[in-house]
């Protein structure tokens, strides 16, 4: 059974920095890669960035490209999302989730719960 534990959210300044972190276990070979994914109120989910579970491809949203930086750690089955210089269009509720296709980061069929972000001054 594939779950996902999201921690690490919570409030932060505009231009702070934070660490999501997504512990993975039960992951099958046919997952392709974790997926970081946020939903802001009102407005839909939307793909943020997303790594291969098998190489070194990465992949970003427009909006974030050089500050926020995905990572994975093989031996604790986690992925991380360092988000750099936050802004306030950044709050949402983050999730990661497994991911089908890393290129056009499309989300696969297993979610965490999610953990809120909140750039506020």
């Amino acid at each position: 059974q594939v779950q996902l534990v999201e921690s690490g959210g919570g409030l932060v300044q505009p231009e702070g920095s934070l660490r999501l972190s997504c512990a993975a276990s039960g992951l099958t070979t046919d997952v392709r890669g974790i997926g970081w994914f946020r939903q802001a109120p009102g407005k839909e989910r939307v793909g943020v960035s997303c790594i291969s579970s098998s190489d070194t491809t990465t992949t970003y949203a427009e909006p974030v490209k050089g500050r926020f930086t995905i990572s994975r750690d093989n031996d604790k089955n986690t992925v991380y999302l360092e988000m750099n210089s936050l802004k306030p269009e950044d709050t949402a509720t983050y999730y990661c989730a497994t991911v089908r296709n890393v290129q056009h980061c499309l989300a696969g069929d297993y979610w965490g719960q999610g953990t809120q972000v909140t750039v506020s001054s």
